[in-house]
């Protein structure tokens, strides 16, 4: 989808929202995209994100009234309240400060109060970048890390995991069923003499005068239990390759973003001369044919992580946002709110 697209989307009944809702009508400072768009990392499937800031109003300053933030989840847009927004770029908060940074292009409104903040970015970089940035890329690393050993668990461990299920849920039919006192259901795993598994789970049964339609019940709910497990097994690989791989792409951008912030003091959203090698990651450039990742991406995010540790070591930020700066930009921006 091209920019002039977007703006027509936006233009539509869809988003008239911008323009009707009481805590951005008239408030806004600024609208941009976020997400793959923002990256320059979309694909023809790839959602469109709008992000933004509006000003909070006058009893949201000196009353009781408070605004946070507008998220219309049918449109993946999400407009943050003025107040709320500072306090998240302070902690140079990765999903807010890429906000600051985006393509010229990609400003589909700018305020006056909104051109300020932009001008101002450097206002919140600090040295916390390395934790704010570097605490997102150890979720993808932890995603992507959980989605490999998740693959990997051998088909013994599988069963036992549905062992462990069943007997879960027999202890939820010991409540339920008293007649479970008079006999019993032994669990275990063995050997199967079925060609598609080393080990299964089997059961030894001996239940006297237990009525039947209660025992129906039972065996649907493991049944239900066995069910659940073979659909994660043969679950859409195409999809969850794509997922996986979009967690690495976005595990080595955070690196990047956050590499500019502290030996650049720049905010840069749009990955520009990285696009190509992002859309490498997106599409599989590290993945075996098994699913699993090569050794060369990890040595990849082991040279970034050195690469960040010394960046924050030599960087000209402060450790911390100058607050006196923040303070007069922010009542600045109040009181022009208050005037309106």
């Amino acid at each position: 989808m091209t920019i002039e697209q977007i703006k027509e989307m936006m233009a539509s009944e869809e988003y008239d929202f911008l323009r009707t809702n009481p805590h951005l009508k008239g408030r806004i400072m600024f609208l941009t995209l976020g997400g793959s768009y923002a990256y320059g990392t979309n694909i023809e499937t790839s959602d469109v994100d709008i992000r933004g800031c509006a000003m909070n109003s006058k009893s949201d300053i000196l009353g009781l009234t408070n605004f946070e933030q507008v998220v219309h989840t049918q449109t993946d847009t999400t407009i943050y309240g003025f107040n709320k927004l500072i306090g998240l770029l302070l902690n140079c908060n990765p999903n807010t400060i890429e906000m600051l940074g985006c393509k010229p292009e990609h400003y589909f409104y700018i305020s006056d109060a909104g051109q300020m903040m932009i001008d101002n970015r450097d206002l919140f970089l600090s040295q916390k970048a390395v934790n704010s940035f570097g605490g997102y890329a150890t979720q993808q690393l932890r995603r992507l890390q959980n989605a490999l050993a998740r693959d990997k668990m051998c088909q013994a461990d599988t069963e036992e995991h549905i062992r462990s299920a069943m007997e879960r849920s027999f202890k939820a039919f010991a409540d339920r069923y008293s007649v479970m006192d008079s006999g019993g259901i032994t669990l275990f795993t063995d050997e199967s003499p079925r060609d598609d598994l080393d080990r299964e789970v089997f059961c030894n049964i001996h239940i006297d005068k237990f009525p039947a339609r209660d025992f129906s019940v039972m065996i649907n709910t493991l049944s239900n239990v066995i069910g659940n497990y073979e659909k994660l097994n043969h679950r859409n690989r195409k999809k969850d390759d794509n997922h996986l791989n979009k967690h690495a792409m976005h595990l080595i951008r955070l690196y990047m973003m956050c590499l500019d912030i502290l030996e650049k003091g720049e905010i840069n959203t749009y990955r520009y001369g990285d696009r190509e090698f992002l859309l490498s990651i997106r599409n599989g450039k590290f993945q075996r044919e098994d699913g699993s990742y090569r050794q060369e991406f990890f040595d990849l995010v082991n040279d970034y992580e050195k690469r960040l540790k010394y960046a924050k070591e030599n960087t000209d930020l402060p450790v911390t946002p100058n607050m006196k700066r923040v303070e007069e930009f922010v009542v600045e921006v109040n009181r022009r709110a208050i005037n309106e």
